[in-house]
């Protein structure tokens, strides 16, 4: 076996146009990299990612006239990563506090996978909070419940990383022989046009040093031993009464047609649970990260929803 890699965080606060800062929220610092001056949107990753995520959106949606901060969720990247505090509801916490520490009342959120589904319950528990909400590759929070339990054979098939995320210590495998988990399960959920490409290459290299970061794979991995443990506590039942309630946000939803990890009839049955105006949309021959694979396609549709 190879010895591991020494990484430190400074390898995930890579150059740009932007500046990077660190921002107390919830009781956590988080890093955050912003540029521009205007209403603000903030920019959610998903796993196993971080920050970087969204490089692509950036500049253009700065220059399109928006005060723009791609966040660190806490566990990932540069931001703190306590012990505890991975369920949704602290999660969730997370970005309203961290719209507050920025100095605003309120944001355009756009989440990506995890990133997604906490915008989703952010927009349903905080609404004042959240001026607008794009979610990409994600489902709400009950529409993945559901597809787990009725769609063994897609969704829960899709899913089986996250089964064996439960295991006690499988933090160890996906920093194992420098995190070539990462490398397999983001190759595997990509669009097949993008796989192999240098620019995909250097994302998944970033994303492999990312998650190798002390503590950032168990991080990573509570929140998703939250989720799945919480069905059978109180606290997971209060978390879907609670979702239940219809989302009074105008939400966009982006789905990648070849998205192997969310399929896409998983998330197409979000809509329900949306009472405010709601548009979805399928992405033909992309994968699981449009904001890479269709950079400027989405920009421009994360452009259109703020103005529209």
């Amino acid at each position: 076996m190879r010895s591991r890699r020494a990484i430190s965080e400074n390898q995930v606060l890579l150059d740009g146009p932007w500046r990077h800062r660190f921002v107390d929220a919830n009781g956590v610092r988080f890093h955050v990299a912003e540029l521009g001056q205007g209403p603000l949107v903030l920019l959610v990753h998903g796993f196993p990612e971080f920050w970087w995520a969204w490089h692509r959106q950036i500049v253009d949606l700065a220059g399109a006239g928006y005060r723009v901060a791609a966040v660190d969720l806490r566990g990932y990247g540069a931001s703190d990563k306590p012990p505890r505090g991975y369920d949704t509801y602290t999660l969730v916490g997370d970005l309203t506090g961290l719209i507050r520490a920025l100095g605003e009342r309120e944001a355009v959120l756009v989440g990506h996978d995890l990133g997604g589904l906490l915008s989703f319950a952010a927009a349903a528990f905080h609404p004042g909070s959240v001026r607008r909400l794009i979610v990409l590759s994600a489902a709400h929070p009950l529409r993945q419940r559901a597809g787990l339990v009725v769609d063994p054979r897609g969704q829960l098939a899709a899913s089986r990383h996250l089964l064996a995320f439960q295991l006690p210590g499988f933090e160890h495998a996906v920093v194992r022989e420098d995190a070539s988990m990462v490398d397999k399960l983001m190759r595997g959920w990509v669009g097949e046009a993008h796989r192999d490409t240098p620019e995909f290459a250097a994302y998944v290299r970033a994303c492999r040093d990312a998650i190798q970061l002390p503590q950032a794979a168990y991080c990573a991995l509570a929140a998703y031993r939250w989720a799945l443990r919480s069905g059978v506590r109180i606290s997971g039942r209060r978390f879907v009464k609670l979702l239940q309630e219809p989302i009074r946000v105008p939400t966009l939803q982006l789905h990648g047609a070849r998205d192997t990890c969310l399929l896409p009839r998983t998330a197409q049955g979000s809509g329900r649970y949306v009472s405010a105006h709601y548009e979805w949309r399928l992405l033909d021959d992309v994968g699981h990260f449009p904001q890479l694979e269709r950079p400027e396609l989405i920009t421009g549709e994360i452009l259109r929803w703020i103005k529209e």
